[in-house]
Order: structure tokens, then C-alpha cells, then sequence
């Protein structure tokens, strides 16, 4: 970061410490992004971004207050502080707010420091990216005459994100992301179409896989989807694909976020300490991973990060808690606080991975028998409280490990803490973000059709 947007930081916190602010923390963030799409042979977009903002948190007493600029003049700055103060005194009192506890920051002293490779300063011209797309278009269209160009993109982002707050902390990161992505729509002789795809997203522009494969995999996907039955109304085994079977993960991790613990809404909140998957599971989530889409020294109140095993032999081993939610609790920050410039701080995860068992997808459908694979789903529902979660679903019906039809129109349902103690990992593990999951099979799950 220029010494001036330092200087600019230093100088909001010291303003906001003058007008009555007992602690503050400031950010500055810079973003340059480029991305374009085409659709059959022909630009559809192209879009460039380049921002700039600064986020203030002040706290006053037991009050705090959030509020966020873009344009940088003095005046403009000593307004954003006086208003930042101004909504502090008038809001409500909040016990648990205030900045991380100084001995769980992030100090370079305390670990060497460590290169996680998250930026690569590669870049890409709008004639290049477009290339890109054109590329994946082609590839998947060579497949096949019933197919048809549904979008194909590629871009890439630059960011820098820097955390100073009144107790000395002070860090940064810079970030880059490359992606390129294509879907295709198959249609058969009956005019029936079926849409899918196929992205990938890195940190280094090199990381990512041949345009090629990416049209012939999205493009192979859409004319399998052809031809889909619906199938009766049955209790079955799910195999979840790899694609999807992340956002079962999701549902936990959600559950077992500390502001969730902290206000009573999850269906795990009884649950730390015990066996929630089968003792064979292991969650891990590792902030290290080199190159990894959710790596990270500290999180975003400051916290030094640290690779947790979330579910150990099956068990519930932590929540997730950022500086907040953990004196709720009585317990410490794990380095998951999330926040964005104009809001107090979330929750997340870093690299979340299911790891992967030792049978492959084919085997643990054989051993099933029968049953759904799941390859695609939409408008998911949950019970917080309760669990009960039920998805809309396309995907294959397999007989004796082997595929035999796609199917649609289908509806997924059972209770996640059921499906969590019946979930079995296959060995099919890629990983490609900040959850990933290989596939995996849950058997008895009511399967809606005809």
C-alpha cells in the first residue's frame, strides 16, 4: 500500500481517538478487476472495475459504530469521523463489542512469516480474456450440432486489503484471482434442453486448467443431462456429487457459527463435543494452504489464523467465533472474524476440506445398489432450528455403481443431523476453493418425483 493510504489510516484513527472514540479500527481497500463474456462468437460484455474504500469502526463505551467512504479529501474524511461517532453515541449498548484481544493478534514475531503465494501480479489484456471465452465456446460447441452457446467467460481481479486498528495492530494482503468459466445448452430431437456447465477459479493465472477442457467438460456435461426422467416418490441412497456436495458442508459450517451459537438459531448448538458424522469424518479447515482461495495470516479483526480440525473422528470440536460471539460465549476468538468495510464483523471459514475417504464414487454406489446422483441443485431450504433441509435436484439414476439415465424434477429431503451421521465420503476429493468436499453417499433420504 502507497505510505499516503497509510499515512490516510493512521490519520482517521487518530481523529477518531480526538473526538471521543475509546478504540477504533480503520480499512483501506483497493480493487482492479476485468472480465469478458461472449456468447456465440460475439462479445456480450466487458466489464472493468477499479475501487477504493475505507471503512471506520468506532467505539464508544460499550457502543459502537460502522460507516464507510470512497473518496479521501480531509474534509471528506473528518465528516466520516464525526458521523461514525455521532451513530456511536446513539446506539444501543452491545456487552460484546469492542476490538480483538491483543494477545490473540497476529505478531510476525510469533510465526516466521509465511508466503502463501496469494498474488499473482499477472496481467491480462481484454484481447487476451476474450480469446479465452471465444476458446471455450469453441471447444464445447465441437462436440456437438445440438448444442448451443448458453455464456463463456474469463477475468481476473487484483485486490489489496489493509487493517489498522488504535492498539497497534497493523496488516495487510494482497490478493488475486483468474477465473474462466462456459455453459452450453443441449437440446435433443424432441426440442427438450438441458443447461450445464463448468468453471474454475485460481489464485495465479497459470493454475488454471486449458481452455479446452473447460468447453468439452461443461459442454459433456449439458448433453448428458439429455434425455431426464422423473422417478417415483421412494426412499433411496444419495450420492451427492463433488460439484454440490460442498453445500452440505456449507449447512454445517453455518451451523456451527459462533453469532448463530450466540443467538439460540442452530441445530447444532447442543452439540460440541460429540459425534455429529460417523468417527471415520474429518473436517479440517487450514488457513495455510499455499495459493489457497480463503488463505490468510489473521482474519479480519487481526486475529492470528490457525489450522483447526472441525470435526475430528467425527467430532464437533469448535465453533467458529470471531471477537464478538466469543465473549457471548465466554470462550476466544479462532480467528474467523469476517467484516466488510461498512459492517461490524461476520463469521467465516478460510480452506474448510471434508477429507476423502477410501472408496471411490463407483464402489460406494454399488455397495448403495440404487439410488440419485446428485449433480445439481436449486433453492435449498433449512430449518436452523430444527435441521430439516430439503433441496430441488436433477441428476442421474445409478443401478449397481453404474449410471443409467439422468433424471429431473426431483426433490432431496431428510434432517441434516440424520445425514450428517450417515455420510460417507467417497475418495474423489478435488480441491478448487474454500469448502470442498469429494462426492459422498447418504442412504434413506426421501427422494420426491412422479
Amino acid at each position: 500500500m502507497p505510505d499516503t493510504s497509510l499515512e490516510r489510516l493512521h490519520g482517521v484513527l487518530a481523529a477518531a481517538r480526538a473526538a471521543g472514540a475509546d478504540a477504533a479500527e480503520a480499512v483501506f481497500a483497493v480493487s482492479r478487476a476485468l472480465s469478458v463474456g461472449v456468447r456465440k462468437g460475439e462479445i456480450e460484455n466487458v466489464e472493468r472495475d477499479e475501487t477504493a474504500d475505507l471503512g471506520l469502526r468506532v467505539f464508544v463505551g460499550r457502543k459502537q459504530a460502522v460507516v464507510s467512504v470512497s473518496e479521501f479529501s480531509k474534509a471528506t474524511l473528518d465528516r466520516t469521523v464525526d458521523r461514525a461517532i455521532a451513530m456511536a453515541r446513539l446506539a444501543p449498548d452491545d456487552p460484546y463489542a469492542g476490538l480483538a484481544d491483543p494477545a490473540r493478534l497476529y505478531r510476525p514475531i510469533n510465526r516466521a512469516m509465511m508466503d502463501l503465494q496469494m498474488c499473482d501480479t499477472t496481467h491480462l489484456s481484454a484481447e487476451n480474456l476474450q480469446q479465452r471465452a471465444l476458446d471455450i465456446e469453441a471447444a464445447g460447441l465441437a462436440l456437438s450440432e445440438s448444442l448451443q452457446s448458453d455464456a463463456a467467460s474469463a477475468g481476473y481481479a487484483q485486490n489489496q486489503w489493509t487493517l489498522l486498528t488504535s492498539d497497534g495492530f497493523e496488516g495487510s494482503h494482497n490478493t488475486s484471482l483468474f477465473f474462466q468459466s462456459g455453459r452450453f445448452i443441449a437440446t435433443d430431437a424432441d426440442g427438450n434442453m438441458e443447461r450445464d456447465g463448468e468453471g474454475r477459479s485460481t489464485r495465479y493465472a497459470a493454475d488454471l486448467p486449458d481452455v479446452a477442457d473447460i468447453g468439452r467438460i461443461a459442454a459433456e456435461r449439458a448433453l448428458a443431462a439429455l434425455g431426464a426422467r422423473k422417478v417415483d416418490t421412494q426412499k433411496a441412497a444419495v450420492f451427492f456429487d463433488r460439484r454440490i456436495a460442498k453445500s452440505l458442508i456449507s449447512q454445517f459450517l453455518g451451523a456451527i457459527s459462533g453469532t448463530a451459537i450466540a443467538r439460540g438459531s442452530s441445530f447444532l448448538k447442543t452439540k460440541l463435543g460429540q459425534a455429529i458424522f460417523a468417527p471415520h469424518v474429518q473436517i479440517v479447515d487450514d488457513p495455510f494452504r499455499m495459493r489457497g482461495l480463503g488463505s490468510g495470516l489473521f482474519d479480519d479483526e487481526g486475529v492470528a489464523t490457525r489450522r483447526t480440525e472441525l470435526i475430528k473422528d467425527g467430532v464437533l470440536t469448535t465453533w467458529l467465533l470471531n471477537t464478538a460471539s466469543a465473549k457471548q460465549l465466554g470462550m476466544a476468538s479462532t480467528g474467523h472474524a469476517s467484516r466488510s468495510l461498512a459492517g461490524p464483523s461476520g463469521v467465516s471459514t478460510h480452506n474448510v476440506v471434508l477429507q476423502p475417504g477410501p472408496s471411490s464414487p463407483q464402489d460406494l454406489m454399488r455397495d448403495a445398489g440404487k439410488g440419485v446422483v446428485v449433480t445439481s441443485m436449486f433453492g435449498p431450504s433449512v430449518n436452523s432450528d430444527t435441521g430439516d433441509w430439503s433441496a430441488g435436484a436433477s441428476g442421474f439414476w445409478f443401478e449397481n455403481g453404474e449410471i443409467q439415465y439422468p433424471v429431473n424434477e426431483i426433490t432431496v429431503a431428510g434432517n441434516l443431523i440424520d445425514m450428517y451421521a450417515r455420510l460417507v465420503p467417497a475418495s474423489d476429493l478435488d480441491i478448487r476453493g474454500t469448502v470442498d468436499a469429494p462426492g459422498f453417499l447418504i442412504d434413506g433420504l426421501s427422494v420426491g418425483g412422479k
